[in-house]
C-alpha cells in the first residue's frame, strides 16, 4: 500500500499569527527545537511560514546591490528591487515581515512520494498540509519522510 502524507505528517502543528513580535516565534522555534511554522490569519487559513532561512536574514544582514557613482550619480549594476525582499526579512519585526508568502502545501491524501519529489525539486524543508476549508491540519517535513524510509 502506497503511503500518504497523513501516514507521516506530524499532526496539529504550532502556527503563529502575522503580527506576532519576531522574538516570540524565534522563541517558540528554539524551545520547541523546529525549523519552521506555519502563519495562519484569523480564520486560520494559511498566509504563509516561518523559517530558519528566513530568520537568518536578521543576523546575516543585508549585503546592498553593486554599483558604480558617475558624476554624482548612483548607477546600479543589478536591479535594486532584488533586494527589496531581503531588505524587509533583515529589518523585519513581526512574523508576517518575514515570512515567505503563499508557500507550497500539500493535502492528506497526496501520496508521500509525490510531497517528496517536490519538496526535493523546490529545495524547501516542509510542506503544510491543508484540510477542508484551506485550514492547516499538519505538516510534512524532510524528518517525517526520513523517519517513514527508516520504519520500513
Amino acid at each position: 500500500m502506497t503511503k500518504t502524507v497523513a501516514d507521516v505528517m506530524s499532526n496539529n502543528p504550532i502556527s503563529v499569527k502575522p503580527e506576532m513580535p519576531l522574538k516570540e516565534a524565534i522563541k517558540i522555534l528554539a524551545e520547541q527545537r523546529i525549523s519552521g511554522l506555519p502563519v495562519v490569519n484569523e480564520q486560520d487559513k494559511l498566509v504563509g511560514i516561518v523559517s530558519e532561512t528566513d530568520l537568518m536574514w536578521q543576523e546575516s544582514g543585508v549585503t546592498p546591490p553593486p554599483y558604480i557613482m558617475l558624476l554624482d550619480s548612483v548607477i546600479f549594476l543589478e536591479n535594486p528591487a532584488r533586494y527589496e525582499k531581503q531588505i524587509h526579512k533583515a529589518l523585519g519585526e513581526t512574523v508576517g515581515e518575514v515570512m515567505t508568502k503563499d508557500p507550497l502545501t500539500t493535502t492528506p491524501e497526496q501520496s508521500l512520494s509525490a510531497a517528496a519529489r517536490l519538496m526535493h525539486e523546490q529545495n524547501i524543508h516542509r510542506l503544510p498540509v491543508l484540510g477542508e476549508n484551506d485550514k492547516v491540519i499538519g505538516i510534512l517535513t524532510r524528518g517525517d519522510i526520513i523517519r517513514a524510509m527508516a520504519s520500513e
